[in-house]
């Protein structure tokens, strides 16, 4: 039998293990991510440490894991802008799903931790985007709640090719109203 899927932020002690599934993220679907695969590699050891110490959730930035015991299954984070103006709205980011742990909801309930942790934060609204055309992920986003607000066309170049993504956002209180 499988073990249980555990839902939690990122510790020091995932630094390396995050770091090799960031990579596979962003090797193995260039288009889903816009982090630059040759950076990401580059990345030192304290550089990956550096960033889940800021990114353990008890500041303005989290990283959720989806452990599941041996291996990590997924990932998502939230960041939130330090200017005082912006910083009731939060970003999520770096939605990942393993292959192997697709269809067992590990997505929505990485999305659903950050939702809970930008509601402890207080935060207004969680905002993201996905290319057009990775419709797996957008209704992901469509079921924890996120909306269509707009598209920002040509947002992405790979491989010669020029893609649109699809801005989603949830207001936490219901609904995300852009008036």
């Amino acid at each position: 039998m499988a073990s249980p899927i555990l839902i939690r932020p990122i510790q020091l002690a995932d630094v390396e293990a995050f770091a090799q599934m960031r990579i596979e993220a962003v090797r193995d679907y260039p288009l889903a991510f816009t982090a630059d695969l040759g950076q990401t590699q580059g990345r030192s050891m304290d550089e990956w440490k550096e960033l889940a110490a800021r990114n353990a959730g008890d500041g303005a930035e989290v990283i959720m894991l989806a452990d599941a015991g041996r291996a990590l299954a997924g990932m998502s984070g939230v960041f939130v802008p330090k200017a005082g103006k912006l910083a009731h709205v939060g970003t999520i980011w770096g939605v990942y799903v393993r292959p192997a742990f697709r269809g067992q909801n590990v997505g929505r309930r990485l999305l659903e931790a950050c939702i809970d942790w930008a509601r402890k934060q207080r935060l207004v609204a969680l905002k993201l985007s996905v290319v057009a055309g990775n419709d797996a992920a957008q209704r992901c986003y469509e079921r924890c709640g996120f909306a269509t607000y707009g598209v920002e066309p040509v947002a992405v170049r790979w491989e010669g090719k020029l893609y649109d993504e699809v801005l989603m956002g949830l207001r936490l209180e219901g609904g995300f109203d852009v008036s």
